[in-house]
């Protein structure tokens, strides 16, 4: 093992340069998790889609609802590996790791995969898209106005990079630091440990970015103190950190499944359909018993409970199925010499997973009503960024009456007027992509001329 597994992992936390004299029972990883689920940006995500849109009186998954399985799955995973990293490598170890591995991996798994999706603004990847699509369709009024840097990060805006932001940035009137959680949290987020002008497809570390130009210190920061291999140093490029595949695992187990589960309850997909294919996955992993499986499905009538019993099934084969691979391949995990997501492997060798994969794709995602959502998602959050970019860029001495107005109606901890062009315009994205699916259709309602009236 080149890499020292004493280092993997840090409690330092961002925009604290001291150590706390503050005595508490609870381990700092413990308190990641508790700050990230009192903070009003994890509660912000209980109105933000995260397939379909708010239908009614049935209940489905929201980004929060979804962050929390995901939270759920991490912790079992990260208690798992703890253990394999403990029991396999305890001659490596020194005693802290020991117990960080043994006590508190977990914490930071499951920390991580709470706020996976912080940064997500309203209307998931729609929203995502209508604000890259933004500053492309108007690049030549705009990008004079910034260096080619600050305009990747525009163009290719990132709700992965977003999430670093939100969690680490200084905003006016607030904290320095963000949420303060620990660099081994904030790491393990970091699906693209690189600038966006770093951007590269075909490569996984490198097929989207990680931080915004404003955050780049800091990431340098959080990768030093966590080991993170450095790639190359301009532009500025990192592999991802080993804690990083358990994160996305835990993620991409809960989402192709939940979103299955979601949509039978919806009426979505034919419920036998449904059982069928979760039934032939957990066939095809292998992990339960399939006859025991049947025979337990035989005694309920009710729709939603088989349904709920099977996606149960089969999150835990998926579970167990990734720390498998995981395990096997801690090594070149570790070492940077990996690069296939768990969850892949596990496709790439299951049928059934496939067929759960091309179904959701052609029946769940591209439905009527979820593509209706992102359309309109992607018009809303558009026209929301014209209305405030302009005049944001505007000098304050120039603006038209209407644009003051546009300024007035944005939160002061999201104005830096005295600030560059690239800083002012990031509070303005910080205010957007933060806002929820609901906050955004109402006040694009309401400056559209769409819905008049007075609102407190």
């Amino acid at each position: 093992m080149s890499i020292d597994l004493n280092k993997l992992y840090s409690d330092q936390r961002t925009g604290v340069n001291s150590v706390s004299t503050f005595s508490d029972p609870r381990t700092e990883y413990q308190r990641d998790f508790d700050r990230i689920i009192f903070s009003s940006s994890f509660r912000r995500l209980q109105n933000k889609t995260q397939v379909f849109p708010l239908p009614g009186s049935v209940f489905v998954h929201n980004r929060l609802t979804h962050s929390l399985e995901v939270a759920s799955v991490g912790r079992s995973i990260g208690t798992l590996v703890g253990d394999f990293i403990t029991n396999k490598y305890a001659s490596e170890l020194n005693e802290t790791s020991k117990s960080f591995y043994q006590h508190s991996l977990y914490n930071v798994i499951s920390s991580a995969c709470l706020c996976h999706d912080i940064g997500n603004p309203a209307f998931g990847h729609s929203g995502e898209d209508a604000i890259a699509s933004f500053f492309q369709k108007n690049e030549s009024t705009l990008k004079e106005k910034f260096t080619d840097n600050e305009w990747s990060d525009f163009i290719n805006f990132e709700g992965n990079a977003n999430a670093i932001r939100i969690l680490t940035q200084h905003q006016n009137g607030k904290s320095d630091g963000g949420l303060r959680l620990t660099h081994a949290t904030l790491a393990s987020i970091a699906k693209y440990p690189c600038e966006s002008i770093a951007k590269k497809k075909g490569i996984i570390h490198r097929k989207k970015f990680g931080f915004f130009q404003t955050e780049k210190a800091t990431f340098e920061s959080i990768a030093e103190n966590t080991s993170m291999i450095k790639e190359q140093n301009n532009p500025l490029v990192y592999l991802r950190h080993p804690f990083v595949w358990l994160v996305e695992a835990a993620d991409d187990i809960c989402y192709n499944i939940i979103d299955l589960e979601d949509a039978q309850r919806l009426g979505i997909i034919d419920h036998d359909i449904c059982v069928n294919l979760l039934k032939g996955l957990i066939k095809d992993i292998g992990i339960d018993n399939i006859e025991n499986v049947e025979i337990n499905l035989s005694k309920m009538t009710d729709k939603n409970d088989r349904v709920s019993y099977l996606r149960a099934k089969s999150i835990n084969s998926l579970t167990t199925k990734s720390i498998e691979i995981y395990q096997t391949n801690f090594e070149d995990i570790v070492n940077g010499k990996f690069s296939t997501p768990l969850y892949d492997i596990i496709t790439k060798n299951s049928t059934a997973l496939q067929n759960i994969i091309d179904f959701s794709r052609k029946y769940i995602y591209n439905h009527r009503s979820v593509i209706e959502i992102e359309n309109a998602g992607f018009n809303v959050m558009y026209e929301l960024l014209s209305h405030f970019i302009f005049p944001i860029l505007n000098d304050k001495s120039s603006r038209t009456k209407s644009e003051e107005k546009a300024i007035l109606l944005i939160p002061t901890q999201f104005l830096y007027e005295e600030e560059s062009a690239y800083k002012r315009v990031l509070g303005i994205l910080d205010y957007v992509s933060g806002m929820t699916d609901n906050y955004a259709i109402d006040l694009y309602r309401r400056i559209k001329g769409i819905e008049i009236g007075m609102k407190i």
